[in-house]
């Protein structure tokens, strides 16, 4: 595209705003955004999907069941956003407070819904534990939450490791902090590359994630685009021998590859700013091939589409995501619902 076609560079505040958009876009891409949204729906409706799961594997039937309303509203299971960003509107609109204390404010709470680790350090906090026993004393201390979050400390510029260690410990914290060094560039106009090394500068070699990240990294670059690196990623990457799909030292190591890789496959001059045609075009192929990694379509989609999102700006974004992103359902956080995401996003930036 001719350089008088170009959309101007994105300003800080569209690349927050982008930032969160993006993750609430992959957040709603993402096949488990749907089961999240259907707690707004009775109970019953689970449990009876539950029940046709379990006639499916007893009678060798290939029809999986899927969240349905059946005499409810069905807005809830409209695609948007779910858990990931309502926890980052959480951490948007608590960054300025003690991390221990926002978090100690849930413990006790019947109403929230949480990852693993997350429910852990509650536990632990109300027993009395701090930081960073609340995150390393934890079955899960190894998952995404604390880099989910990151992207809010991230986007203000602000060292996220406060916050990881509430939650969590080892690759989990530096899952946090390369996705807030990586956000943090973006934020500040870097592109795409930049803000990747960023990203592997907190990653040690040594470690599950650092290599990880470049053993995905390689492997997407390698393939030359998205989609293309799909079952390189399955392979170098996923682990499928235990049920960890919100593993940092695979969700992260994805996005990280996936943000590299769709924007070198667009056009010369979508790393830096691009028109507004290759920052739709690099968004959606990024975030759609982190949905086609089954096991990690919690987060990875969230996580790639909010460096994607960050990189290209929120009026780069494609128009018909824009709109359906901004209000949150209150799945998780049920204060949270009706939030205007962009709004959060806004005051942060």
């Amino acid at each position: 595209m001719p350089s008088g076609d170009r959309r101007d560079a994105p300003d800080r505040l569209d690349r927050v705003r982008g930032a969160f958009a993006g993750l609430a876009a992959g957040d709603a891409a993402g096949w488990p955004a749907a089961r999240h949204r259907s707690t707004l729906l009775a109970g019953w409706s689970r449990r009876l999907r539950r029940e046709l799961d379990a006639f499916a594997e007893e009678h060798q039937v290939t029809t999986l069941p899927v969240p349905f309303a059946l005499n409810q509203p069905v807005a809830p299971l409209a695609a948007g956003p779910s858990d990931d960003a309502e926890w980052l509107a959480w951490t948007a609109l608590t960054i300025g407070e003690d991390r221990a204390e926002a978090f100690g404010r849930l413990a006790g709470r019947d109403d929230v819904r949480a990852r693993i680790s997350v429910w852990a350090a509650l536990d632990n906090l109300a027993a009395g534990k701090r930081p960073p026993a609340s995150g390393h004393d934890n079955p899960h201390h190894f998952d995404d939450a604390a880099a989910v979050r990151a992207v809010a400390f991230g986007a203000a510029g602000l060292d996220p490791l406060e916050d990881a260690r509430v939650t969590n410990a080892e690759d989990g914290v530096l899952g946090a902090v390369a996705m807030a060094r990586a956000v943090a560039a973006l934020t500040d106009g870097a592109p795409i590359g930049d803000a990747v090394e960023a990203a592997l500068g907190a990653l040690p070699p040594d470690t599950a994630i650092g290599h990880a990240a470049r053993e995905a990294l390689a492997a997407a670059r390698a393939a030359g685009s998205p989609f293309a690196a799909v079952p390189a990623l399955d392979a170098a990457v996923l682990d499928h021998v235990y049920s960890y799909g919100v593993a940092a030292a695979q969700t992260v190591p994805i996005a990280l590859a996936l943000a590299d890789v769709a924007v070198s496959a667009a056009t010369p001059g979508a790393g830096e700013f691009g028109g507004e045609e290759f920052g739709a075009e690099a968004f959606g192929a990024g975030v759609s091939a982190a949905a086609c990694l089954a096991p990690v379509a919690d987060s990875a989609p969230a996580l790639t589409g909010a460096l994607l999102g960050c990189a290209a700006g929120y009026d780069a974004l494609p128009a018909a995501w824009r709109e359906r992103v901004r209000t949150l359902a209150g799945c998780c956080l049920p204060e949270l619902a009706g939030a205007d995401l962009l709004d959060i996003a806004g005051r942060l930036a």
